[in-house]
């Protein structure tokens, strides 16, 4: 079950939220300051200015500054898919080889921004900057599965913010003042990517011999090639434009031009709900079927209804364990 992949998911997230506070700046006179930004926890920067030897040295060499981190990550059911179903992809290197992989798996991740600085005006500054993009989400694309392309919008959505202001003591005790902002990723994980092109056999072929047949001789030979006869990858190409009746044979659609017909070398097969239809000719956005294909039950369908097209990433797609309606009752 479980098998060594690493997609870098987690860490390009972290990465690609850190790179949004990256080019803060404030002014201070007549000069302007690049905010510096590093990893790790708040406590950490803290116990290094507390430990500073040289309290004449200039405060803003060292403050302001902002660090942050990642502090939480939790499952979210409400953007919960059905990770049993999968997806397939053309390479993205050669355009040919099929890659494969389950539907991601929706996690939330938690991250603390602390803005530390000397001045209260710094701080508002650095502030002022970050909380008019968050509404209180911000899209950030992050290139998730590399191997695939996979590229997905992240919301990073500002949870909330606190402020804290660390001047206790006598005058020779250095003040901080604290803004904590939390913010929630929602991200995916997606599992291991396989080569969908070496799941399914290609073709098949089965030799009889009959009782007068000679030894190393054959009667009959069969050849299949595994053909999808559903719409696994859930595509939608176009959708109908009028109702349809059980004995209607021409459809009219939206848009036909991504659905071409038959010919004696290719067929062309679509889905409307659980009915299979072929495709005999095709007039404009009108379309020639034969209707109820592979044991399939024509019925009623409604106008606006989706029409998928079944292609070679369905016959990847097939499940393990398929008849393809081989299954001894009928020849």
């Amino acid at each position: 079950m479980f098998e060594y992949f690493y997609n870098e998911i987690l860490r390009r997230t972290i990465i690609s939220f850190g790179t949004l506070f990256n080019g803060i700046t404030v002014k201070q006179d007549d000069s302007t300051i690049k905010v510096p930004l590093a990893y790790g926890p708040t406590q950490k920067f803290l116990a290094r200015l507390e430990q500073s030897p040289d309290l004449n040295k200039a405060t803003a060499i060292t403050l302001p500054r902002m660090s942050f981190e990642f502090t939480g990550l939790t499952y979210d059911p409400a953007r919960k898919v059905t990770t049993t179903q999968q997806f397939t992809v053309k390479d993205p290197d050669t355009g040919k080889d099929s890659k494969k992989a389950y539907l991601p798996v929706p996690y939330n991740m938690q991250f603390e921004l602390a803005i530390m600085c000397k001045l209260n005006d710094d701080a508002l500054q650095i502030t002022e900057q970050i909380l008019p993009y968050f509404q209180p989400a911000y899209n950030v694309t992050v290139n998730l599965v590399s191997t695939i392309k996979e590229k997905r919008d992240i919301p990073i959505v500002l949870e909330n913010i606190t402020m804290q202001d660390d001047y206790e003591g006598d005058f020779t005790q250095r003040r901080v003042l604290l803004y904590t902002l939390r913010f929630t990723a929602k991200t995916y994980l997606f599992g291991p990517v396989s080569d969908a092109s070496k799941d399914i056999i290609k073709k098949s072929t089965v030799n009889y011999r009959g009782g007068k047949a000679l030894p190393g001789q054959r009667d009959v030979t069969y050849s299949v090639a595994p053909r999808a006869i559903k719409n696994y990858t859930g595509d939608v190409v176009t959708n109908l434009s009028n109702d349809i009746l059980i004995t209607d044979t021409i459809i009219a659609v939206d848009n036909a031009s991504n659905i071409n017909a038959s010919t004696n070398t290719t067929r062309v097969f679509i889905t409307i709900g659980e009915e299979e239809m072929k495709v005999i000719k095709k007039d404009g956005n009108n379309l020639t079927v034969e209707r109820g294909r592979d044991g399939t039950t024509p019925a009623s369908h409604l106008r606006g209804d989706g029409i998928g097209l079944i292609t070679d990433a369905d016959d990847i797609l097939i499940p393990e364990g398929d008849d393809f309606g081989f299954d001894g009752s009928t020849f």
